[in-house]
Parts: structure tokens; sequence; C-alpha cells
């Protein structure tokens, strides 16, 4: 059951992020500034981080922020991915930008679950798991439109 869910949750992360990426890139063509759309889509999702947050019941024990850590560079991250995807989808399509944004997760999330890098749990990649990333990546080849 707990599989199910969480199957079910990552495939509607996976649904949404195209249609962020198509919406997102339509308001930075619309207010001429990929960046001043990257800040709204920040601003909005800030404010539905606070409400979720709050109607959560918040954090045990209130909230805590932590000392001077990397995993504050996550906010970065998030905004070269955000940015970068509101610029690339209007000039090589939303397909386009989506499939290359996946092929560096593979690659990159292979390497971080392989050295259990940033907390995420050890998964090793075998050798059934490269040849799945490599027929992924095959599929993003044949999926884009030539650039």
């Amino acid at each position: 059951m707990k599989d199910s869910l969480y199957t079910a949750l990552a495939l509607t992360a996976g649904i949404a992020v195209p249609i962020m990426a198509a919406l997102n890139a339509s308001l930075g063509v619309r207010m001429g500034s990929p960046f001043a759309a990257a800040a709204v889509l920040s601003f909005v999702a800030l404010l539905a981080c606070a409400v979720a947050y709050v109607i959560s019941g918040g954090a045990p024990g209130g909230l805590r922020w932590p000392g001077a850590n990397f995993g504050y560079a996550a906010g970065l991250l998030f905004t070269v991915y955000i940015a970068s995807i509101t610029f690339l989808a209007p000039r090589i399509g939303v397909a386009n930008a989506v499939f290359l944004v996946l092929l560096g997760q593979l690659i990159s999330s292979a390497i971080i679950d392989h050295f259990a890098l940033f907390g995420a749990p050890q998964v090793p990649v075998t050798a059934r798991r490269i040849v799945g990333i490599l027929v992924m990546v095959v599929g993003i080849v044949l999926a884009r439109k030539p650039l």
C-alpha cells in the first residue's frame, strides 16, 4: 500500500513538472523576463508551503532553524531549475526542456544514491540499474525533437 501511495505521489509530481514549466514559460514571455516569472513562481510556492505548514500543525516542538548548512543551497538550485526551464521552454519546447532536465536528474540521482550523498539512503548503482538508466536515456533521445 505504501509503495502504491509513493508511486502515485511521484507520478503526480512528474505530471506537474511539465505543466509548471509550460505555465511559467508562458508567464515569462508575457512578463518579458524568465527571472520575473521565476520570482512570481517562487513567491506563490513560498505562500503555498507556508499555508501547508500551518495547516499540518507545523514542526513538533516549533520551527527550528539549523545553523550553517549546505541544505540552504537547495534554494539556489531551485532557482537554477525554475529560471532555466522558464527560459528554455519557449525557445526549445517544453518537452525538450523537460527531457534534458530529466537526463540531468537521472545522472545526478544515480550518483547521489550510489554514494549516499546529502543524507540520502544508499542505493548502489548495479549493472541492472545502469541498463535501466541507459534505456531511459535512449527513450529521452528518441523522444526529443532535434534542436
